[in-house]
């Protein structure tokens, strides 16, 4: 019995798609996200606050803009590394907050209230 060309063509895509999904799968193992919202000292979102992710290994810094609603968010993050967090917006600075090695989390909420 001879296999038409055609079948064989679509065995190959299916398998190279199901090889190349679990590499993604792998691949996402080791990164993580994190995210949260700015708020002021009464509680409010601050729109346009810039957000500070310093990668602690590197010091390389990342900026994030806030949203309309405070939110803010950085994706893949190694899970090998620390990264530390801090937010400005118009003289207001937040506290720096952690994410550390130790967080097994992949998706992380950390929020950042402004003081004067």
């Amino acid at each position: 019995m001879r296999i038409p060309a055609v079948a064989l063509a679509l065995l190959a895509a299916a398998l190279l798609c199901a090889k190349d999904q679990h590499r993604r799968s792998d691949e996402d193992t080791d990164t993580r996200s994190v995210h949260g919202v700015v708020t002021n000292a009464s509680g409010q979102p601050v729109t346009q606050a810039v957000v500070q992710l310093k990668d602690t290994k590197t010091l390389q810094i990342r900026s994030f803009i806030t949203q309309s609603d405070g939110s803010y968010h950085f994706a893949g993050l190694s899970t090998n590394v620390e990264y530390e967090l801090k937010a400005v917006h118009d003289g207001a600075l937040s506290p720096k907050k952690s994410l550390d090695v130790f967080n097994t989390r992949k998706d992380v909420t950390i929020n950042l209230k402004l003081k004067k």
